[in-house]
Parts: structure tokens; C-alpha cells; sequence
């Protein structure tokens, strides 16, 4: 059983190092360049089309809801909560927007990511 975990670099470099390229005289270059290309569409096209949908899904939420009258009657309810109760819902809030960035850090972070190579 190993000790210790082989990080991907390490791993990377000796695989590379243990294998010499064997000459398979163009046979993959040829087979590459045979293969379709990809066809992709422009990111902006994506993002146009992701907006226009969010747009006239909005607008037929809108209308279906009663022109916003739901929004409104919202505000006049929320209008009639006891100010301690709006502060203890803003502060959990809080609570939780800052732990779910700190999860998204850890995750990120690359030496936090992996507990048993962290040395203490």
C-alpha cells in the first residue's frame, strides 16, 4: 500500500518518460486530418440566444402573473414584518452567500483540494 499519493505532475512526467513514441509513420496524422472538423458556433450567437429566451421567458412570466401584481402585494407584505425579523433573514442570508464562497475557494485552491498532501 502507498504511503503517500503521487500528485498529477508527477504522474504526468513519468508516464511520459516511461513510454518511448513508437513511429507509426504518419498513421495518426493521417487519421486526424480525415476526421471532420468541428463546427462550433460563435460564443456571442450562444449568449444572444440565452438572453433573447431569458427575455421572452420574463415577459410571458409577467403577463401570465397578473402584470406584477404578485410583486407588489409582496412588498406591501413584507412591508408588515417586525424590523428584527427582516435583520436575522438579511444576516442568515449573509451566513449563507459567505459560506458558499468559502466552499468555492477551497475547492479552487489547489493545495486545499487534496487533505492528505496538506503538511501541518
Amino acid at each position: 500500500m502507498m504511503d503517500r499519493m503521487i500528485d498529477d505532475e508527477t504522474l504526468d512526467r513519468q508516464l511520459r518518460e516511461a513510454v518511448p513514441y513508437i513511429d507509426d509513420e504518419g498513421f495518426t496524422a493521417r487519421v486526424m486530418s480525415g476526421l471532420p472538423s468541428q463546427g462550433r458556433e460563435p460564443r456571442w450567437l450562444r449568449a444572444i440566444i440565452l438572453l433573447g429566451l431569458t427575455i421572452i421567458g420574463s415577459g410571458v412570466a409577467y403577463l401570465i402573473s397578473g402584470g406584477g401584481r404578485f410583486v407588489r402585494e409582496g412588498m406591501i407584505q413584507l412591508s408588515d414584518f417586525p424590523i428584527w425579523l427582516l435583520l436575522v433573514f438579511a444576516f442568515g442570508c449573509g451566513l449563507v452567500v459567505g459560506a458558499f464562497a468559502v466552499i468555492v475557494a477551497v475547492r479552487k485552491t489547489p493545495e486545499v483540494r487534496d487533505v492528505a498532501r496538506l503538511r501541518f
